[in-house]
């Protein structure tokens, strides 16, 4: 018989059902940004449809800010600038976009808590109590639809209006007119809102020595539709990696630690299985979760290593011993080149590379940011990039010739992550390492502190053209920009408490660490201090206004959705001026820091 393959219509998982019929606006990426722009071009989008195109930010962002201004619906299309004819080849002849094609995706508002949007902060068990899909605070307000850009060409050509700023133009045949129509939209969306179970696969080799220290190692295996790349690519690496630890063991060898391998499902809706695994077991887990290392997928280019800062010579370590498939040189070597080249980077002060900051976007989220577990998110890429992303097209065939023909950096991949899994499991002593963490908490005050100067300096300069001649009046018709507001002025904060904090902090790491080169033979009271220093950096009530983001050093930007933030709680009371706020976090910050040094002096004593 032949196999019929079925697939659903592009959509937006947790987009609200609805039925509207209103003006389209034109809103680009439809970021904060972009409301400000058409503030200044005096266009409200209250009461209409907006039309966004992917780009600039995670795309629950989207409907959430439209919403926020007051729009009734959203349509979300990819640009062929972004991913289509305009970078290459499309489908089939190259890897990019075609005109048919749809990315869909979650739209839930994950910055404020991942998982089951009825159930935040417990696991999502058959008994467990729920909001009703109208109460979620996740669950968009208004309708969502992703369409093609074949689709959303006729509905940009039919609007009117000024014409939009040059850097809002995609490579769409036409002029790109921002509206208020005369082109009128009706939406009708109706979901299923039924509750079904997600299957999440653990497997488990209990540890011979420290059976209750785990290594837990994860991959989701849903997709959207077929998911070659994602998420079947790294999937399989995974498995590669499971089924040589598991050979090993077949010959009588144990780990020191238990090893837990995790095949997460319902990760494309909003990270709901390792979410409510994590929140289900997670007081097991706060006591002997050591490591969480995750990964999504991959194709072939470059490493990119994601994670907790005191893994970072760990992690180099690991990239110094696997040879890159397509130049011979190690991974290492191909990476930091590249970082330099680009410019994208520059190596740390020891010449290793960064281990950038986790924001959201994958299974990392619960362990590091709910739980304060050390996490490391990995994974090869950049020489892979099209558009086939959440799409029909993301096939078998489509990955054999553009993702990784031979799937050599899928072996490159098993042999990163495998080797980072197993000599976390085998290791005498826990390679932490304290000193780079400071440092980069270190770069991130300095951060937010220039955040605020600059913040400033930009609200004088800008007051003080409220009355000038440089704007012109918003009855010109001829004219695009009105006049702005006067803003409030930006207060100078204190951070002394937080520059204090740090001066501390700096000594209590270097004692922490010369305290573990000493060590040579295992320990398990010092090993058992060593992961437990990432849960001093949460704290038990979160961030302002999302609870379940418990840790204070990284976060989900509230409107960056997978963009990290660093020190959040400071950094978006300085963006979001709200200046009472900022000193609550700044204490609240510093007090967290107070926190982080007694466990790295604990550790320095043991």
């Amino acid at each position: 018989m032949m196999a019929i393959e079925y697939m659903l219509p592009p959509f937006n998982a947790y987009s609200s059902d609805g039925d509207v019929e209103a003006e389209l606006v034109y809103v680009n990426q439809g970021i904060p940004g972009d409301y400000e722009d058409l503030e200044r071009m005096g266009i409200d989008v209250r009461g209409k449809i907006v039309i966004a195109r992917y780009g600039g930010s995670w795309r629950g962002i989207k409907p959430k800010v439209a919403y926020e201004h007051g729009a009734v619906g959203c349509i979300l299309y990819s640009d062929p600038r972004d991913d289509g004819y305009f970078q290459g080849d499309v489908y089939p002849k190259g890897p990019f976009r075609m005109g048919m094609g749809a990315q869909r995706g979650s739209v839930s508002d994950m910055p404020q808590y991942p998982g089951d949007p009825l159930t935040p902060g417990v696991g999502a068990k058959e008994d467990t109590e729920r909001f009703t899909p109208e109460e979620s605070p996740t669950i968009m307000k208004i309708p969502v639809l992703p369409i093609s850009y074949d689709d959303a060409r006729p509905l940009l050509a039919a609007l009117e209006g000024p014409v939009a700023p040059e850097r809002w133009r995609g490579a769409l045949p036409l002029t790109y007119h921002v509206g208020p129509g005369p082109a009128r939209v009706h939406m009708r969306l109706k979901f299923n809102w039924d509750l079904v179970p997600a299957y999440n696969v653990i497997a488990r080799l209990p540890g011979k020595e420290f059976p209750d220290e785990w290594i837990i190692r994860g991959n989701h295996r849903d997709a959207w539709v077929f998911g070659a790349g994602d998420p079947t690519s790294g999937q399989v690496a995974m498995l590669e990696e499971a089924r040589a630890i598991a050979a090993l063991s077949r010959t009588g060898w144990e780990p020191r630690r238990t090893i837990i391998f995790a095949s997460w499902d319902a990760e494309e809706p909003g990270l709901l299985g390792s979410t409510e695994w994590a929140e289900y077991h997670a007081d097991e887990l706060r006591e002997k979760a050591v490591v969480y290392i995750n990964s999504d997928s991959y194709g072939r280019g470059f490493l990119g290593m994601g994670g907790s800062s005191a893994l970072e010579p760990f992690m180099n370590q690991i990239a110094r011993d696997v040879v890159d498939p397509q130049t011979g040189v190690t991974v290492y070597e191909r990476a930091l080149a590249r970082g330099k080249v680009s410019g994208k980077f520059k190596a740390t002060h020891t010449g290793d590379l960064p281990l950038s900051p986790l924001g959201s976007g994958s299974d990392y989220t619960p362990f590091l940011q709910h739980l304060g577990i050390s996490s490391l998110n990995l994974g090869f890429g950049g020489e892979s990039s099209g558009g086939s992303y959440h799409s029909a097209f993301d096939s078998f065939d489509y990955y054999t010739r553009f993702g990784d023909p031979g799937f050599s950096y899928g072996v490159a991949q098993a042999k990163v992550l495998g080797r980072a899994t197993m000599r976390l499991a085998n290791a005498d002593v826990l390679p932490f390492r304290f000193s780079i963490l400071v440092q980069n908490v270190s770069t991130y005050l300095e951060e937010v502190m220039t955040l605020a100067d600059d913040l400033r300096a930009s609200t004088e300069a800008s007051n003080a053209l409220v009355t000038s001649d440089a704007y012109v009046l918003a009855s010109d018709p001829k004219k695009q920009f009105v006049p702005p507001t006067e803003q409030e002025p930006v207060p100078y904060l204190n951070f002394t408490p937080l520059q204090n904090a740090m001066r501390s902090l700096v000594e209590a790491a270097e004692l922490a660490d010369q305290r573990v080169m000493q060590q040579t033979e295992s320990d398990e009271t010092l090993n058992g201090l060593l992961y437990r220093v990432e849960r001093a950096m949460t704290s038990e009530a979160g961030l302002p206004r999302r609870p379940w983001f418990r840790h204070q050093v990284y976060a989900p930007g509230y409107y960056t959705g997978y963009g990290v933030k660093t020190l959040p709680g400071v950094r978006e009371a300085i963006e979001e001026r709200r200046w009472d706020e900022a000193d609550t976090e700044i204490r609240r910050t510093s007090e967290m820091l107070g926190r982080l040094r007694e466990a790295l002096l604990t550790v320095a004593n043991q």
